[in-house]
């Protein structure tokens, strides 16, 4: 039984993780779920799941969630940070948003952890430094992103000398048939609307901007 720690619960990776552990009772446990501000989606988590440990890294959201659920609820980011390197966690889903997921995710690789990582900017902001650090520490650091992941798993069957190039697909979101004299004038409703996926904010308008094939780029360098 593998003890689980997620960070960003609350976002959509962190519903994925979620489903994996409801439909995988036999091998995972959720050991403990860390959010940010969306303290009603992190109350049904904590009713689902059981975690022994829950925190938000929003001090005012912690203490509205403590009273919600009746048990204790830990705060800010340094209690990210410590559930990601505490010993009875066996695999961190890195799943924060932005910058702020940096820190907790590195907390975890120091550790040595089984590091499932969702989060881009930890690798290109820090990709060195993560690398390095899981090589002296013996951490894993596995991709969850779905093109990084198929090409990990792809890499994986194959002899490297059999590889010339990888290519990151994309969908194109919702701007791809847009004619290039209207996108300066498209709103940032139209930028999270994307066609195929439910994300959040940020993650929707890297997707249109194609931001994010960038930071995957990025983020394929170090992996």
């Amino acid at each position: 039984m593998k003890r689980v720690l997620v960070l960003g619960a609350t976002g959509s990776i962190g519903a994925s993780t979620a489903d994996v552990l409801l439909r995988h009772p036999d091998k995972f446990s959720a050991w403990g779920l860390v959010g940010h501000r969306n303290v009603a989606r992190m109350a049904e988590l904590v009713a689902q799941l059981r975690p022994e440990k829950v925190a938000m890294t929003d001090p005012e959201a912690a203490r509205a969630l403590a009273e919600q659920i009746g048990r204790e609820v830990l705060a800010g980011p340094e209690a990210a940070e410590a559930l990601a390197a505490a010993k009875e966690a066996d695999i961190v889903v890195a799943a924060m948003v932005g910058a702020a997921g940096v820190p907790s995710a590195l907390a975890a690789v120091r550790a040595g952890k089984h590091l499932a990582l969702a989060n881009k900017e930890s690798l290109v902001t820090a990709g060195r430094i993560f690398v390095q650090t899981a090589r002296a520490t013996g951490a894993r650091i596995v991709p969850v992103d779905s093109e990084h992941a198929a090409a990990h798993q792809l890499m994986r069957t194959i002899r490297r000398k059999e590889l010339r190039r990888l290519v990151l697909t994309a969908s194109g979101g919702p701007f791809l048939r847009t004619p290039l004299e209207r996108l300066a004038e498209v709103t940032p409703e139209e930028a999270v609307a994307h066609p195929n996926w439910s994300m959040g904010a940020k993650i929707s308008v890297d997707s249109a901007t194609m931001m994010n094939k960038a930071l995957e780029l990025i983020e394929a360098r170090w992996l």
